[in-house]
């Protein structure tokens, strides 16, 4: 059996274990937040490793680089749900900075993804 390309994306293996840690340390929060922060949580966090996975298996590098801007976003709403959750004392300073570090680095991995795929923007940071 053929694997798939999205497989062999590290982009993709850290953001895929980055949905196990969120679903982890989401557990832990309040039951009352079930179907508010935590389903938001979750939802951005597999959206990452899900929208890399669909844009890799498209025919063209443009599509590809759609799908990535689509994780791009969700990576920006996690990077605020994260800091929301630590100032409602949610998460500790510790598992937030954790878990915002490895979000940089899935970041820095995606941008460098579509860099390689023939996206230009002068005004992106990575």
């Amino acid at each position: 059996m053929i694997d798939k390309p999205h497989k062999k994306l590290e982009a993709w293996r850290l953001s895929f274990a980055f949905v196990k840690d969120v679903y982890s340390i989401t557990a832990a929060f309040p039951t009352e937040e079930k179907f508010g922060l935590v389903s938001q949580i979750r939802r951005a966090a597999v959206s990452l490793p899900a929208n890399i996975a669909e844009g890799a298996g498209r025919k063209s590098p443009k599509e590809f680089i759609n799908f990535l801007s689509i994780s791009l976003g969700s990576l920006a709403e996690l990077d605020t749900l994260l800091l929301l959750s630590k100032e409602l004392k949610f998460l500790t300073t510790e598992e937030c900075e954790g878990l915002l570090k490895k979000l940089n680095i899935i970041g820095k991995l995606i941008y460098g993804l579509m860099k390689s795929l023939g996206y230009r923007n002068e005004k992106m940071a990575g």
